[in-house]
């Protein structure tokens, strides 16, 4: 019933009335069923008081003598135990053997009973148990109890032969007795219904009153305030408490996850203009010239070839500028290592590389101090590791061409190879400029440059190589790391696992 009331009326209502209503029709559940039981108690009860006075005065009448107006001492209190058990409206009279009344003991102040056929047969099966029968002429019913009488207790009544003696007592005074206790019931169960309606609603007011905090912080997120919070207003073990906790930590899943995809729209914006940027300027000039020589502005030869060398530097350019961000491209795809750059992984010893790199820096830079030492200075040592030979060799390319174009001329540079802290080392430092710390937490970012602490040389990228290193020597589940100050130049160094096979080490 109270479900179908739930769905019903109080379906409308708001949270606080639907906890309001719902608990006073439990409460008024529990008031019913509880005074239904108590009544029921209370009639038994006293029905079962009428009975044991009817019983006591129906036995008394059946085995002492009659109580006929003769003189002397027995009559007198004969009559005063029987009336004494006799309270109310209370009938009682002799029957006899056929069940018919002889005398009238006390005859019935309102309505007689209605008795049933008592001759002395039925009188013995019912066994002194009593029942109950209704009025003659209407009213409230009576209780009922026959008992034979004993012709061992002396003289029976006037032409009694064995007859039987009949007690009833009206129910009534039980009936208003039960009447009188439902309408108090009925008067002070509207009270504390009354009383409950009052101390719950405020009550439950107070309790939903965090939910109101919530419901007004989810209001201020709707609005794209994502920064509101719900106030931590219960312990963490209360249901409200967890729900607080729990709408928090995705608050701030939120904020974090809105966060990262306006820095990810940022990064990509600013990676837009920039490979624009740095695909227009080689596109530009191979327009330029084929426009050029479309106006028929090199009639010579050797201007022909001249602007033609022109266009083929540029293509190349472009074309590295593409390979770039197409291995960018496919190391930043949401998968394993192997799905995004298949490597071809082989034993091999970083010395092989630093070496290539020692004769690479010489034969591009003759101007330059190269030395080959260890991590830090020191003779150079094994780096044995598990890795792509081609796309680590592209890793020490990159760092060379990095070392060219963004340090003067003529400024030396130390290559380091070995091992330390249980890992393959390789870096790369000069003595240039240097960058300064904000320079050096975005210098493996795409198309980053610090120009402004070592000047870009006319050989100078698109800003591409040092974050294909990272990407390259993350794939080898390694790092890279920058060390450099203004004016103390600049250090890379690549950190791969070390490889345990000691041939390669050894070699």
């Amino acid at each position: 019933m109270i479900a179908g009331l739930a769905r019903g009326p109080i379906k409308s209502l708001s949270l606080r009335g639907r906890v309001v209503a719902i608990s006073l029709l439990l409460v008024v559940a529990a008031l019913l069923a509880s005074n239904a039981l108590l009544v029921t108690l209370l009639d038994r009860q006293l029905v079962h008081q009428l009975d044991d006075r009817l019983r006591t005065a129906a036995t008394a009448a059946a085995r002492l003598p009659g109580l006929a107006e003769t003189p002397g001492e027995t009559a007198p209190r004969v009559r005063d135990t029987v009336e004494r058990e006799l309270t109310g409206d209370v009938y009682a009279a002799y029957l006899d053997a056929d069940g018919q009344v002889e005398k009238t003991l006390r005859p019935a102040t309102d309505s007689a009973p209605r008795l049933p056929g008592l001759d002395s047969s039925a009188v013995d099966s019912r066994g002194g148990r009593p029942f109950q029968t209704a009025a003659k002429d209407g009213g409230d019913d009576w209780r009922v109890i026959a008992e034979p009488l004993d012709p061992a207790q002396g003289q029976q009544p006037e032409g009694a032969s064995h007859g039987s003696v009949v007690v009833a007592g009206s129910l009534g005074p039980v009936n208003t007795t039960i009447r009188h206790l439902g309408l108090w019931m009925l008067v002070i169960d509207s009270l504390v219904l009354v009383l409950l309606t009052v101390i719950g609603w405020f009550a439950v007011r107070a309790g939903l009153r965090p939910l109101r905090r919530v419901e007004t912080t989810a209001a201020a997120i709707a609005a794209g305030d994502l920064s509101s919070r719900v106030p931590q207003l219960t312990s963490r073990r209360t249901e409200l408490g967890r729900l607080s906790a729990a709408l928090n930590g995705m608050l701030d899943r939120i904020e974090a996850g809105d966060a990262a995809r306006a820095a990810t729209n940022e990064r990509m914006r600013m990676f837009v203009a920039d490979a624009s940027h740095e695909l227009r300027t080689p596109l530009f000039g191979i327009k330029g010239f084929t426009e050029l020589y479309r106006m028929g502005g090199m009639p010579e030869r050797a201007d022909v070839d001249t602007a033609m060398n022109r266009i083929e530097r540029e293509a190349a350019r472009l074309v590295r500028i593409v390979e770039d961000l197409l291995l960018l491209a496919r190391l930043d795809e949401d998968t394993t290592v192997d799905e995004r750059l298949p490597l071809r992984l082989t034993p091999m010893d970083l010395r092989t590389l630093a070496a290539d790199a020692l004769h690479d820096l010489r034969a591009l830079a003759p101007e330059r101090s190269v030395t080959l030492t260890g991590p830090g200075g020191g003779p150079p040592g094994g780096a044995p590791v598990l890795g792509d030979e081609s796309r680590l060799r592209q890793v020490t390319s990159n760092l060379v061409g990095n070392a060219i174009a963004h340090t003067p001329p003529g400024t030396p540079v130390r290559i380091g190879v070995g091992t330390q802290g249980g890992q393959a080392v390789l870096e790369m430092s000069d003595q240039g400029p240097g960058m300064t710390g904000e320079q050096a937490a975005h210098v493996f970012e795409r198309f980053y440059r610090a120009d402004t602490a070592r000047g870009r040389t006319a050989t100078g990228g698109a800003g591409l190589g040092l974050s294909i290193v990272h990407s390259l020597v993350t794939a080898h589940y390694g790092r890279v790391e920058v060390r450099t100050a203004p004016g103390e130049g600049a250090t890379f160094r690549v950190l791969l696992p070390l490889h345990s096979d000691t041939s390669v080490s050894n070699s």
